[in-house]
């Protein structure tokens, strides 16, 4: 006797990205930063301040961030004003400054801390197998997002990392500065991460074109018998990083 056949149809596979909000996460505004950090302050969250100061300051990824150890930021009894750190994904150091906030709540999580855990990493895990924290700094930054009234699925880790570069962009159009502090081994990262986010593609090529094609360039010297226009694209393709020696 032959089995009934299931003739129902079977609902498709649901995609992974349905009802989420998917690409470049934004960047915070200062009026957010001060937010959530005011947020912060009154609940007397101790590491969460310093991770929140020290993430926005470090401008590191998330798998950097969660790895830095006391030793890194901390010395001689005082927050460092300025700490050099190994990427991971690029294995080049990266050096970053630390504000005056920033190094305080350092103090005062590691004085609260240090005795407690004993470890060598500046946010240890709770769960005894791991040293420092991992997975649960994405739930903290949502955390963090839907404390000040945001959208959650606008907003996560690679943010506190866009926060600060995007500030000094908007202010100083110096996309080289921005590529030496977030330490992208290419400018082009740079480029798609911050010049085609916060201007519309008209100012971008203007600029691209004219501020930046007008600075020196070793690799694009004018040569002989070479028309301006020749100049100009030669520029572009070394600036975007297009010419290869």
């Amino acid at each position: 006797m032959s089995a009934a056949i299931d003739e129902t149809p079977k609902s498709p596979h649901e995609p992974w990205n349905k009802g989420r909000l998917i690409g470049q996460k934004r960047p915070l505004k200062p009026k957010e930063v001060w937010n959530i950090r005011v947020r912060l302050q009154i609940k007397a969250g101790r590491r969460d301040l310093a991770m929140f100061n020290v993430a926005i300051d470090s401008k590191l990824r998330g798998c950097d961030l969660v790895r830095l150890k006391i030793d890194d930021v901390y010395a001689n009894g005082r927050a460092r004003d300025r700490a050099t750190v190994i990427q991971k994904k690029t294995g080049r150091p990266v050096q970053f400054e630390l504000t005056e906030q920033a190094r305080k709540s350092i103090e005062d999580w590691l004085a609260s801390s240090i005795d407690s855990h004993g470890g060598r990493y500046l946010f240890p895990s709770r769960i005894r197998s791991r040293e420092h924290i991992s997975r649960q700094y994405s739930r903290i930054v949502h955390a963090w997002v839907r404390s000040a009234g945001l959208e959650d699925s606008a907003y996560g880790t690679h943010s506190m990392r866009r926060t600060k570069a995007a500030q000094i962009y908007q202010k100083t159009g110096n996309l080289r500065a921005v590529q030496l502090l977030l330490g992208h081994t290419k400018l082009e990262s740079t480029v798609r991460d911050q010049a085609s986010r916060s201007m519309t593609p008209s100012a971008f090529r203007s600029r691209l074109n004219h501020k930046a094609l007008a600075r020196p360039c070793l690799r694009a010297r004018p040569r002989r018998h070479e028309s301006h226009r020749a100049v100009l694209v030669r520029r572009r393709k070394a600036f975007t990083g297009e010419l290869r020696a």
